[in-house]
C-alpha cells in the first residue's frame, strides 16, 4: 500500500564528493522537522512563516557540534515538485555531512524515501500524469540530445494530450452504447452505426500512428546500433576508429585480427550511435574465428543500420553484387538501412568509379586517411534527424506504453469487427471499455499499486 502521510527525506544529488550536495524533504511535517535541525541566522522565524520559493542561510548543529553551514530552500504546497511542503537543504558535498543531516532528519520524525517516491507523490498529487513521471526518469537517463528532447516532450505532456482526446472519444462512444442498453426494450439507437464505425477506424489509425513512432523513439532513446561488416582486412576496425575519432579497435594488415564484436558509443548530430565492429565474413577452419563470424551474422540480423565495407582494390563489381546478395539472404525479412562503403581509395590511382558504375549508392572512402567519412556520417544521421523533425511531440519511447497501445489497437479491431457483423451492444461496449482502460494505464487514469511500484522502483532514491 502506498503511504503518503509520512514525511520523507533523501539525498537529491548523486553519491560521492563534490562542491554541493542537496538533501530533499517532503511531506506534511517537512517544515516542522526541518525547524528542529536548522538554525536560521539573524531570524527567529519558523520555516512555515517564510515565503515560498525563498532561500535562507543558517547552520545545522548536532548538539554542541556544528555539522555544516547550509542554504535551505522552501517550497510550500501545492507549489512544489511533489505538491507537498518541500525543503531542500544545500550543504557541502561530503558524503559524511549528507549522512549526518539525513540521520538528524530521521531522528526527528522523517523516514528515508523509497526509490522514485518524490515523483510518485507528484503523480498522486496530480502534479503530472504517469507518462510524464516516466519522462522524468528518461530525462535523468538521457545521454544524447535526441533522447533528452524526446524525454522532455514526454515530461511536458508530449502525447498525453493526444491520449486524453482518444480516451474521451472512447468514453463518449461507450456511454452512448450503454445508454442504448438501458433502453434496449424500446429499440432506441443513440449512436449511428456508420458514424461510429468511421470514428473508431479513425481512432485506430491514430493509435497505430503512435505505435509506429515507437520504432524511432525506442532506438533514439537506447542508441542506434550500427554494424560494420565485410570480408577480413576490408578495413572495418580502421573505419570504426575513424568514426570514433580514436584508436579503439586493433588495426592490422593480417586478415582475421578481429575475432569478436567490439562495441563503442558516440553521439553524432545529437543522436547516440552504438557502432559494432565485427569479425570478417569468410569460411574459416579456425575455431575461435568461426565463433566470431557466427556472432557477426547475429549482429547483422539485429541491426538498424548496416555498413558493408569492401576493399575497392580486391573486389570486382560482380563479387560485390554476390556479397550484397549474400547479405540480403542473411537479413531475411529485416530491412536495415544498408550503406555500401568502398574502402582504401588512397591506394587507387584511377578508374575506381567506373569499375563499380553498375552498382548505385556507394561511398568511396579511405578510412585510414578519413576521406569522405563525413559523407558516411551524414548518411547515418539523416534518416533519424528527419524522423525527429517529423515526429513532433507524439513519439512513443516507452515499451510499457507500446504494449498498452498494442492492446488498445486489438480491442478497437474487435469493435470494428463487431460493428461490421452487427454484434450486440453489450459486447461492443465491453471492447470499447477495454481499449479505454489500456489507454488509461499509460497516463495513470487506470492503475494499481503493483504497476506504480514496478515503475518507480527504477528511479534513483532522491527523485
Amino acid at each position: 500500500m502506498i503511504l503518503t502521510n509520512q514525511t520523507i527525506c533523501a539525498p537529491a544529488t548523486p553519491p560521492g564528493t563534490g562542491a554541493i550536495s542537496v538533501v530533499r524533504v517532503s511531506g506534511k511535517n517537512a517544515f516542522a522537522i526541518t525547524d528542529k535541525v536548522f538554525r536560521k541566522k539573524n531570524s527567529g522565524k519558523k520555516i512555515s512563516e517564510l515565503l515560498s520559493h525563498s532561500v535562507h542561510f543558517g547552520n545545522i548543529p548536532d548538539g554542541d557540534e556544528l555539522i555544516d553551514e547550509v542554504l535551505v530552500s522552501v517550497f510550500k504546497s501545492p507549489h512544489s515538485y511533489t505538491g507537498e511542503d518541500v525543503v531542500e537543504i544545500s550543504c557541502h558535498g561530503s558524503a559524511f555531512i549528507v549522512q549526518k543531516i539525513l540521520n538528524l532528519l530521521i531522528r526527528n520524525g522523517a523516514r528515508a524515501a523509497e526509490p522514485g517516491e518524490f515523483t510518485m507523490r507528484a503523480f498522486i498529487n496530480g502534479k503530472m500524469d504517469l507518462s510524464q513521471a516516466e519522462g522524468v526518469a528518461d530525462i535523468i537517463a538521457s545521454d544524447s540530445e535526441a533522447s533528452l528532447r524526446l524525454a522532455m516532450q514526454q515530461m511536458r505532456g508530449g502525447y498525453s494530450a493526444e491520449l486524453k482526446k482518444l480516451r474521451d472519444e472512447l468514453i463518449r462512444f461507450a456511454s452512448l452504447l450503454e445508454l442504448e442498453l438501458d433502453f434496449s426494450e424500446e429499440d432506441v439507437e443513440f449512436a449511428d452505426r456508420s458514424m461510429l464505425l468511421e470514428s473508431v477506424q479513425n481512432l485506430k489509425f491514430k493509435v497505430q500512428s503512435l505505435m509506429k513512432s515507437f520504432e524511432l523513439g525506442n532506438v533514439l532513446k537506447k542508441g542506434i546500433p550500427v554494424v560494420i561488416a565485410g570480408k577480413p582486412n576490408a578495413g572495418k576496425s580502421t573505419l570504426l576508429n575513424a568514426l570514433l575519432r580514436e584508436d579503439r579497435a586493433i588495426v592490422s594488415h593480417i586478415p582475421g585480427t578481429t575475432r569478436d564484436t567490439v562495441e563503442e558509443e558516440i553521439t553524432l548530430d545529437g543522436i547516440l550511435f552504438r557502432f559494432i565492429d565485427t569479425a570478417g565474413l569468410r569460411q574459416t577452419m579456425d575455431a575461435v574465428e568461426s565463433i566470431g563470424v557466427s556472432r557477426t551474422l547475429e549482429k547483422v540480423k539485429q541491426c538498424k543500420t548496416l555498413i558493408y565495407l569492401f576493399d575497392v582494390n580486391e573486389t570486382t563489381a560482380v563479387e560485390l553484387q554476390n556479397e550484397i546478395a549474400d547479405i540480403e539472404k542473411i537479413l531475411g525479412n529485416s530491412k536495415p538501412n544498408l550503406i555500401l562503403c568502398g574502402n582504401k581509395t588512397d591506394l587507387v590511382k584511377n578508374g575506381m568509379e567506373n569499375k563499380f558504375q553498375s552498382i548505385e549508392n556507394i561511398y568511396f572512402i579511405s578510412a585510414k586517411n578519413q576521406t569522405h567519412i563525413d559523407l558516411v556520417i551524414t548518411e547515418l544521421t539523416a534518416p533519424f534527424v528527419s524522423g525527429i523533425k517529423n515526429a513532433g511531440n507524439a513519439t512513443v519511447t516507452n515499451a510499457r506504453h507500446y504494449e498498452a497501445l498494442l492492446r488498445a489497437d486489438e480491442s478497437l479491431s474487435k469493435v470494428i469487427g463487431g460493428l461490421a457483423s452487427k454484434t450486440t451492444n453489450d459486447f461492443i461496449a465491453t471492447d470499447l471499455r477495454h481499449a479505454m482502460n489500456y489507454l488509461g494505464t499509460i497516463t495513470g487514469e487506470i492503475t494499481t499499486d503493483d504497476l506504480l511500484k514496478s515503475i518507480f522502483e527504477k528511479f534513483c532514491i532522491g527523485k
